[in-house]
């Protein structure tokens, strides 16, 4: 099966409105006359995930199916953004599009099987834990974002949910998935749709002025502070609390849990969890601080009281998934959903 590259899209022959990647659907094929669709593998409201095998090259790959008359036309445009930003890339911490069937029903996205599951996941099955291992991961994170961010594209929604493996027995083939909050910045500062998710959303957001790819940096700092710490730098029952905390970058080191992590580690946080974006650091700057460019001192202790932390922090994280998650959502109701959470918060503080 022939790997997307970056080739002209064309044009879908059964919807003349939508672009579609290369592949088995650019030549006119019908989905199930290429692919063997296997067991499911995951369900949301508007769409289930199967493990799909191509019949020609007898590859795997996942293959989400969505149903079009669920879809609003804001779903449906964010759709063909997402798509066509996978079309576009390349790299090898970046989940891969292989395929894009447009049929009457049904929208079949044809990915990359990650049969790893969630980097977070793998991390709690550890024996022994290191701030060598943490920025090993870091780096790979920073130079998917990186990759993105020199192509102008904003992910806006970073998490662990969306940090996933390839396989089950190399730790270096994480990859960043779901782009479907993705977006092209035009230039700096123009994005204004409130979005992401609590705990992770960069202040600027929360307080709706326009930002760009640096919000995505805000979301790196955080997912830094917890494979370090073991527990997230802004938490609170309350979503209004937590967004108070988040606008005003209240987070702090605390010296039980931190005393064995490296000086240079935490200022690289710090450079990251920076409320005025102008002065976070950038992917590339990022890639160049020492620590992460190996140049620093690591305390590379074990970690392991931090990783007994992050256990239990993966553990409710996994709870709340269970009750939350759903494969592809309504994105304008959680943009909506968020933007009203954000407002409400904001008229408390009044």
């Amino acid at each position: 099966m022939t790997r997307l590259t970056d080739h002209p899209l064309l044009t879908g022959p059964q919807d003349a409105r939508l672009k579609q990647a290369g592949g088995d659907a650019e030549k006119g094929r019908l989905m199930k006359n290429c692919y063997n669709v296997e067991e499911m593998i995951g369900s949301g409201a508007f769409s289930t995930v199967h493990r799909a095998n191509h019949r020609a090259s007898q590859q795997y790959y996942a293959m989400k199916c969505v149903i079009r008359a669920k879809l609003t036309q804001e779903d449906d445009d964010a759709l063909q953004d997402e798509v066509a930003i996978l079309k576009q890339f390349d790299h090898v911490h970046i989940i891969k599009l292989y395929d894009f069937f447009v049929e009457p029903e049904n929208y079949y996205l044809v990915l990359e099987e990650m049969s790893g599951g969630e980097l977070f996941d793998r991390i709690v099955k550890k024996s022994f834990y290191t701030e060598g291992c943490a920025r090993d991961l870091c780096r790979f994170l920073l130079e998917a974002m990186k990759y993105c961010h020199d192509h102008k594209v904003a992910h806006r929604d970073l998490k662990p949910e969306n940090l996933l493996l390839q396989n089950s027995s190399d730790d270096s083939k994480i990859k960043i998935a779901d782009f479907g909050f993705a977006k092209r910045v035009k230039e700096p500062k123009s994005l204004t749709t409130q979005c992401g998710t609590p705990g992770y959303v960069a202040p600027e957001i929360l307080n709706g002025l326009p930002y760009d790819e640096k919000a995505d940096m805000w979301s790196v700092g955080i997912i830094l502070y917890i494979l370090l710490g073991g527990y997230p730098p802004f938490a609170d029952e309350s979503q209004k609390q937590l967004f108070r905390k988040i606008k005003a970058g209240s987070y702090e080191f605390d010296r039980r849990y931190w005393c064995d992590v490296s000086s240079e580690a935490k200022n690289l946080i710090s450079s990251l969890l920076t409320v005025n974006p102008d002065k976070r650091l950038s992917a590339t700057e990022s890639l160049q601080n020492v620590w992460i460019s190996g140049k620093g001192p690591l305390a590379n202790k074990d970690l392991g009281p931090s990783l007994q932390r992050f256990k239990k922090f993966n553990a409710k994280r996994k709870l709340i998934g269970c009750i939350h998650t759903v494969i592809i959502a309504n994105k304008m109701k959680r943009i909506l959903d968020f933007s009203n959470a954000i407002k409400e918060a904001a008229l408390d503080e009044e």
